[in-house]
């Protein structure tokens, strides 16, 4: 076990203590991430509920998917992941719910309604967000990842991390740096990772869980996706696609191609990746990655999603062809800004 600490700011401290005080006061705590769960999301949700469960022994705490769904096969190895619980079977009026990796109670989905009648509610979140949600909003959108909050929340509390929290945690490092390769991997996001690893996380083991563990099917998928990537506005945009036929064709499910951003992000000379996934006749999920100083958040807004400066995803109500349509000249005009 490990337990050391870093510097927290004084703001940070009074979220931290109000965010405790949240817990103490309730007996039944729900703990939901956003709809579609990537590492980050799965790895902190579970990483606080076992930390709460470590303080709080007589707390009843949940974890709640936001999907009536399985979660994605890479991410089943985490600890704890068998206890994660579907929206529909969850009839109780939590005394706390608490937002994990996400700002807007509409990314709750089909838990949305047990956060409307829980009795208190806080978040938990890296993202920038117009307005603080919940009695608590304990956020800070330079951190690399929502576990690198729930670390602090940890490190603050001396709670002494096992490689059970190491695990979850390195996982949500792991999965939104791109395996330490974005620009969001900070000195912090370093730190913390080299307490994950004191602790008994494996980054190699996760990664090999996460990255390396791909299905035939999937790779298929992937060549796919990889023979159509184009470039745009002179190289500086790569784009690619999936459509419904590949994803049948394939025998894969639209979210179990949630790292094919990264291969169209390969693209030598360019400054900025979309990869677009068709999941319904009408509905087209996007990707946005910058690999310069180019902001790609706003971008996301104007396409009805949000994110990151340099990573960020939308929900598009139509084609494909009208997604790339309306996405790609918005790129270009950040190209003609300068911004």
């Amino acid at each position: 076990m490990a337990c050391c600490r870093i510097e927290q700011s004084a703001a940070d401290v009074q979220q931290l203590d109000a965010l405790a005080a949240l817990i103490e006061q309730a007996q039944t705590i729900a703990i939901c991430a956003h709809t579609k769960p990537d590492g980050d999301a799965l790895g902190s949700g579970l990483a606080l509920s076992m930390i709460i469960s470590h303080l709080w022994p007589d707390k009843m705490v949940t974890n709640l998917l936001a999907d009536n769904e399985d979660i994605p096969d890479m991410y089943r190895f985490l600890p704890k992941s068998d206890t994660l619980v579907q929206p529909a079977t969850y009839t109780q009026d939590p005394d706390l719910f608490i937002m994990v990796d996400l700002a807007y109670p509409a990314r709750l989905n089909e838990a949305q309604p047990i956060f409307e009648r829980a009795r208190k509610r806080a978040t938990v979140d890296h993202h920038p967000a117009d307005t603080p949600v919940g009695d608590v909003c304990f956020s800070r959108p330079e951190a690399a990842a929502a576990g690198v909050l729930v670390a602090q929340f940890a490190l603050y509390k001396k709670v002494p991390l096992t490689p059970q929290m190491a695990t979850c945690l390195m996982c949500a490092l792991v999965t939104d740096t791109g395996s330490f390769q974005y620009q969001n991997a900070n000195t912090e996001a370093f730190t913390i990772a080299s307490i994950l690893v004191e602790a008994g996380a494996n980054p190699a083991e996760i990664s090999l869980q996460v990255y390396q563990s791909q299905s035939l099917a999937y790779l298929r998928l992937k060549s796919l996706v990889m023979g159509r990537i184009s470039i745009f506005d002179k190289g500086r945009v790569a784009y690619s696609y999936a459509t419904e036929e590949d994803f049948a064709r394939c025998a894969v499910l639209p979210d179990q191609a949630e790292g094919l951003i990264d291969m169209v992000r390969s693209v030598a000379g360019t400054q900025v990746a979309l990869f677009l996934k068709q999941v319904d006749k009408h509905v087209v999920r996007g990707n946005l990655r910058s690999k310069s100083d180019i902001d790609i958040s706003g971008v996301a807004r104007e396409l009805g999603g949000g994110g990151h400066k340099a990573a960020a995803g939308f929900t598009f109500n139509g084609t494909i062809d009208e997604a790339l349509s309306s996405a790609l000249p918005k790129l270009h005009v950040l190209f003609e800004e300068g911004l």
